[in-house]
């Protein structure tokens, strides 16, 4: 029993491993960008996000084993006030899931026709409590963050890994140090970027 339990965990360490290699490649990678346009019409001010080069293909290889990547995306919309702090005006918070199935990529269930190299997440609408006066300034701040594996779905991983463990060994090895570094594995593998955009009017 005590060559199982070690076995195990061999076999959670090269997991753990391979994690932090995908996070060496990772850093190499593209540079994960956000950038939005924004409009006012009358009191409506409409925003489009976008997420450029997200999905990196350490996350691709993710996505496409089967795990979902979820897409936490913040916009304020802020007016601009001179020689002082912008006012907040409104904010919003989107949640939207990317998955690959055997059709493609799908974000929310849309297809991805164009694939995953630029994201165009939801737009977001917002009404202003009254029409802007002909000088007011408005900007939107974006904030966009990826994550495809959590601290909960690598310690599923790794307590598949180490089933043939006896018990009590396992849990004792891993409790406090695997459990820390699962959170930073999953946290390091999630990509995040902001942007922020002028408000422009319509003709």
């Amino acid at each position: 029993m005590a060559r199982q339990g070690t076995g195990g965990r061999w076999r959670l360490r090269s997991a753990l491993m391979a994690s932090v290699g995908l996070l060496a490649s990772q850093a190499r990678a593209d540079e994960a960008r956000a950038t939005c346009t924004a409009t006012l019409s009358g009191r409506r001010v409409v925003v489009r996000p976008e997420a450029r080069a997200f999905v990196s293909p350490e996350l691709d290889r993710l996505v496409r084993l089967g795990m979902a990547g979820k897409l936490e995306v913040q916009l304020t919309l802020l007016r601009k006030r001179a020689l002082w702090f912008d006012a907040r005006m409104d904010s919003t918070q989107v949640t939207q899931v990317l998955a690959f199935t055997r059709t493609g990529y799908l974000l929310d269930g849309r297809p991805l026709s164009e694939g995953v190299a630029t994201l165009e997440l939801e737009r977001v609408a917002w009404m202003l409590d009254a029409p802007p006066e002909p000088g007011e300034r408005f900007i939107v701040q974006v904030e966009v963050r990826l994550r495809v594996v959590t601290a909960a779905s690598l310690g599923r991983v790794a307590a598949w890994l180490t089933q043939g463990a006896s018990a009590g060994t396992e849990p004792e090895g891993r409790s406090a140090l695997t459990g820390t570094l699962l959170r930073s594995v999953a946290e390091d593998l999630a990509r995040g970027a902001s942007a922020s955009c002028e408000v422009l009017r319509s003709p």
